[in-house]
């Protein structure tokens, strides 16, 4: 295995039942990114478009079955690892980046480093794209900005650059979580050990959360299948139990969590089984009852 170099990008793509667009994606990143580029099939990815991948000199992994948006990056950040990068540059099927992305944000991590500052991860900015809404990420209080670097508590995982030596320290992502909420539980523990998390502001890219928005008295949330949204309600529940997350995040939480679950309710059209299903969620969450949710599609 090739000793890991602090500046060796790898390029990590997570897939669910792509569509063609999706895999010409892919396939166009692999044909630009100088750089191994590692594909994770979660499931419903045709043959056909496996072997366009692997032609293309995409190194694909699979389980045979969908384990997962946490276990997958777990899988792909250790091969980016057998294979001797040092930066793991994070992208979903739907994500168009910037073609300075993976430069900017090596320029990140390089930045924060020659000041000593210990780094996770480095993100561009949230864009919107149309119909969806992009996500939110607070800032990390009593941190300071790093020139057009800004501490956040969270960001997403498409568009981020890890640098994996902190990740062998901060710990894989939580795989029990399975989908939703792991990047922010994740960012959490990289913080309480004194890793940063930090979007750059110089470079954006758009997010599409969610088949749409809702939209009510003043809160925008994604629109979500019923499975996602209940899964993202249960871990942030249990979230509420780890001693990493701060408190001023989980009192927020416990304010904003009803207002969402009602808000999902009413768009579903005040159906009793969505309620039921939220209700049971929140339940699990409270239990630590985690892992893939039963009514995965």
């Amino acid at each position: 295995m090739p000793d890991p170099n602090p500046n060796r990008l790898a390029l990590g793509v997570t897939l669910f039942r792509p569509g063609p667009d999706q895999v010409e994606r892919v396939l166009a990143q692999a044909a630009v990114a100088g750089a191994p580029v590692i594909a994770f099939d979660n499931g419903g990815l045709p043959a056909a478009d496996a072997a366009r991948l692997v032609r293309a000199g995409v190194r694909l992994l699979s389980e045979g079955r969908n384990i997962g948006i946490a276990a997958a990056l777990n899988r792909i950040a250790a091969s980016a690892r057998d294979a001797g990068a040092g930066t793991l540059l994070l992208l979903d099927q739907d994500a168009e980046p910037p073609g300075n992305l993976a430069a900017a944000l090596l320029a990140a991590l390089g930045q924060l480093r020659r000041a000593g500052i210990l780094a996770a991860v480095a993100g561009p900015a949230p864009a919107p794209a149309a119909g969806h809404k992009a996500p939110a990420y607070p800032r990390r209080p009593g941190v300071p900005d790093h020139g057009a670097l800004a501490p956040v508590q969270f960001l997403a995982t498409s568009g981020s650059l890890i640098d994996l030596a902190a990740f062998e320290r901060v710990g894989p992502f939580r795989a029990d979580f399975f989908i939703d909420g792991v990047e922010l539980e994740w960012c959490f523990r990289a913080w309480s050990l004194g890793y940063g998390c930090y979007v750059a502001r110089d470079v954006a890219i758009p997010h599409r959360v969610g088949g749409g928005a809702i939209r009510a008295f003043g809160i925008t949330m994604p629109r979500q299948p019923l499975f996602r949204m209940a899964t993202y309600l249960r871990n942030a529940v249990y979230a509420w139990r780890l001693p990493h997350v701060p408190l001023r995040w989980k009192l927020a939480q416990a304010a904003y969590l009803p207002l969402q679950a009602g808000l999902y309710w009413a768009d579903s059209g005040w159906r009793p089984a969505v309620l039921l299903r939220l209700l049971v969620a929140a339940r699990d969450g409270a239990l630590g009852r985690l892992g893939p949710p039963e009514d995965l599609p």
